[in-house]
């Protein structure tokens, strides 16, 4: 019986097993399978696996089979053309990208083309080809996004003239804007480790619908990468590692990470070293500049005493280096089709790294300061997910995001020739929500939800005599007493295709905020107040239309607005922004609002070109900017030994912002590639007479890209580029600091242009090797509002391995 059964399977399965034909689709550069790509030939469609394998037995004898993805240029080959191939294709990544996935706009899965606001997608490839030291330097290569930097370990986005707090960042659906994130320039981003980031979507315009208080310029959501599930009875495992080195700042960075799946449970585990030297800037510098922006001098304590010392090369910003390591575990269990939760756990921390530009200034003769530094900047971050997907009911797909953060940040400083060392330390506590619906209705699709956070600020200080080894009383940056903060809102964003030419979306958002902060010690500062207390609600909307008479044109139109409420550092922080100025206490700023008039027009050139335009207009009332100001009637007071001038965040009556984005993208042949952007950006205080420039706001800038793509390599020439920031330009009493430009009294940053080159070399899918000369022309220069040089002729290389 046996014997009869094994011919009977050879005789009806070995004809079967003969007709079966499995084809592999590759990247034309990196060689790895491509996942999720489609292949049609009439009314038959197939996709392929993890592997980027299917069966296409039942294609033979077809003449047009299509191969598309929405990642890749698309290719059309017969069956018989297949064969000649051995059924293995390559496909090039397309530039072009037109019906791309986003997220971050409504918070669920949608075709950009469906969405009103401009949204930035940068994809896995994008961050792997950039090979940033960090996310920082990630966003600076954009060409949209303009990046501040007071020292080497950090950066402050600046999107269309808003930053720091009027941004919002956001990982894995968690804000990380926080309740003391300041009106100047924050580095928190350095903290979001950009070697295990899936992508990162950037929304410009007002984010408020949808996210709330700080969305003024726009939104910053980095999604970080997700265990990988089998997708068969076999364990899924993969790793990657790379190890670079780059020659400005001596960097030296290491990184792994490993996925294990089944096709029901998953883990991935992430780790990355950093370690940089002190920056070199360039050497090719204007000799009008004269001294500008050279370390020409350090302090050093020798023997213990504070000593001063000539620097032997002017160009190497001594005392810029740091260190830094983020690890990340992430565990993915799928209950079903339908339920899914995810643990995410992040920490990220540093040693100490010194704030460069305040160890560069000059007291008479001597340094200013012996030491300046901020503490290992600290970030512990978990967060549970749960997705659903409902056929019926009140939702199709819902996500619940519970998140816990600390946060530990810390400021140090001695003058030089003292013995007393200043310790101020911020902790905080911060949890969130998020409750997520979406719903299609026909041609409508509702988002809905509610979510709130809660922050807690404990603010801490004391004086250390290094000498005598004794400690003391000292005042804290924020209210000593402790201070939170609250929001809980509700909102609902709707999308109505009307018809194929019109999409319109809309939506409204309920929000409220409280604060409230305590002065115990009033020592130091005798305020008239020992409490601040703030209650603040809002409602904000948005209405867009999108028209698209064909499929080569799209025109948009958006109106939205937005709004900030005052948070800790606005309403209760002392301290000193530049030499001689201090900011204190304004318990009566009042919340700022924006409305935002959006109109975009693009053209599609068969798919392979896309052109276009945005122009922007935000009026902003109520705009919280830096003013002179008095404390119990003077104009200045005495602050850390030296009579500063009294400033404090008020509110303007208004101020505006307009400006315009230019782009191109063209997939010129399926090897060559070309992109170019451009931004301009004008904004001013109104005043009773002569409006008065608004600070954040960058020069003209932009970056033009050719890339070559070829079998097992890939090669980009671009150059970055910035217009002057111009003396009429700049805010003397805000943030733009004008201290440290190259006219430290009116304020005036050159333009620069820089020319770079990268390369990368496939050996195998399973090994790389990365090239690149940055700043090829080895140009000095600043990015506007930076009070460090940025870094010369830069050599990086690069070894990964995937397996």
């Amino acid at each position: 019986m046996k014997k009869i059964l094994a011919m009977m399977a050879s005789v009806f399965l070995i004809p079967v097993l003969s007709w079966s034909q499995t084809i592999t689709i590759a990247d034309q550069t990196t060689l790895q399978p491509i996942a999720g790509v489609v292949l049609k030939a009439n009314t038959l469609s197939v996709v392929t696996n993890q592997k980027g394998e299917a069966d296409i037995s039942e294609f033979k004898g077809s003449t047009a089979i299509e191969i598309t993805h929405i990642s890749y240029l698309p290719k059309v080959y017969s069956y018989d053309e297949l064969a000649r191939l051995h059924f293995k294709i390559r496909l090039t990544e397309t530039t072009v990208a037109l019906n791309q996935v986003i997220v971050s706009a409504n918070r669920f899965e949608e075709n950009a083309r469906d969405v009103a606001q401009p949204v930035d997608v940068i994809r896995t490839s994008d961050l792997n080809n950039m090979n940033q030291p960090t996310t920082a330097e990630v966003m600076q290569n954009t060409g949209n996004v303009l990046v501040q930097k007071s020292q080497l370990g950090g950066g402050s986005p600046i999107i269309r003239g808003f930053e720091t707090n009027k941004v919002l960042m956001v990982v894995d659906g968690v804000r990380m804007n926080n309740a003391i994130y300041r009106g100047g320039h924050v580095q928190n981003i350095i903290t979001v480790d950009n070697s295990m980031l899936e992508k990162i979507e950037i929304v410009y315009g007002p984010g408020s619908v949808m996210y709330g208080s700080d969305a003024l310029g726009g939104v910053m959501h980095f999604y970080t990468k997700s265990p990988t599930l089998s997708d068969n009875d076999s364990v899924k495992v993969k790793a990657n590692a790379f190890a670079r080195f780059s020659s400005a700042a001596v960097e030296k960075t290491g990184h792994f990470d490993f996925s294990i799946g089944t096709q029901k449970f998953g883990s991935l585990t992430s780790f990355t070293y950093s370690s940089f030297g002190d920056l070199m800037q360039g050497y090719n510098r204007n000799e009008l500049y004269g001294t500008w922006g050279l370390r020409t001098f350090y302090a050093e304590r020798v023997n213990g005493k504070d000593s001063m010392f000539t620097n032997q090369n002017w160009h190497l910003q001594t005392g810029s280096g740091y260190s830094q390591y983020d690890v990340m575990q992430k565990f993915l269990f799928k209950q079903s089709d339908r339920v899914s939760h995810v643990l995410n756990f992040q920490y990220s921390t540093s040693s100490n790294i010194n704030r460069y530009d305040r160890l560069t200034q000059m007291s008479g003769n001597l340094p200013r300061y012996a030491a300046w530094y901020y503490g290992p900047q600290e970030r512990l971050f978990g967060s549970y997910t749960l997705n659903l997907k409902n056929d019926s009911g009140i939702y199709d797909n819902a996500r619940v995001v519970i998140g816990f953060q600390q946060i530990e940040e810390s400021r140090h400083d001695r003058r030089f020739n003292k013995d007393i060392l200043n310790h101020r330390t911020e902790n905080l506590n911060i949890a969130t929500l998020n409750v997520d619906f979406a719903k299609k209705l026909g041609k409508h699709e509702l988002r809905y939800g509610v979510d709130g956070w809660y922050n807690q600020v404990i603010s801490t200080a004391y004086a250390e005599d290094i000498v005598a080894d004794t400690t003391g009383k000292l005042d804290t940056r924020y209210p000593d007493g402790g201070s939170t903060m609250s929001s809980i809102a509700a909102y609902l964003s709707h999308s109505f295709e009307i018809s194929e030419k019109f999409i319109l979306n809309d939506g409204i958002r309920v929000n409220n905020v409280m604060l409230n902060s305590t002065f115990n010690d009033t020592t130091y500062f005798p305020f008239p107040f020992n409490k601040v207390t703030q209650n603040n609600t809002a409602v904000n909307g948005n209405v867009g239309l999108i028209y698209m008479p064909d499929k080569y044109w799209r025109f948009t139109l958006l109106a939205s607005t937005g709004f900030r409420a005052p948070n800790v550092d606005d309403l209760s922080k002392v301290f000193e922004s530049t030499p001689g100025t201090i900011v204190v206490p304004n318990p009566a700023i009042k919340p700022e609002y924006t409305y935002n008039a959006d109109f975009g027009v693009s053209k599609n050139f068969s798919d392979q070109a896309n052109m276009g335009a945005t122009v922007f207009y935000t009026l902003l009332t109520n705009a919280i900017t830096t003013q002179p100001g008095t404390f119990n009637g003077a104009d200045s007071v005495m602050y850390d030994g030296q009579l500063s001038k009294v400033t404090m965040s008020t509110n303007a009556n208004q101020a505006y912002i307009c400006g315009f984005n230019l782009f191109f993208k063209a997939d010129v042949t399926d090897y060559l590639s070309f992109t170019s952007t451009l931004n301009y950006t004008y904004g001013r205080i109104k005043t009773d007479t002569t409006d008065y420039p608004l600070d954040h706001i960058p020069p003209v800038f932009g970056k033009t890209s050719v890339t070559l793509k070829l079998n097992k390599f890939r090669g980009e020439f671009f150059v970055a580029y910035n217009a002057a920031k111009k003396s009429q330009d700049y805010n003397l009493n805000g943030e733009d600091n004008h201290v440290y430009s190259a006219d430290p009294v009116n304020g005036y940053m050159p333009a620069w242009t820089t020319l770079n080159v990268r390369a990368a070399y496939h050996f195998t899918k399973n090994v790389q090797l990365q090239l690149s000369l940055e700043n090829i022309m080895d140009t000095y220069y600043r990015v506007y509002a930076s009070n460090i040089s940025a870094p010369g002729r830069n050599f990086i290389i690069t070894l990964r391995g995937t397996f």
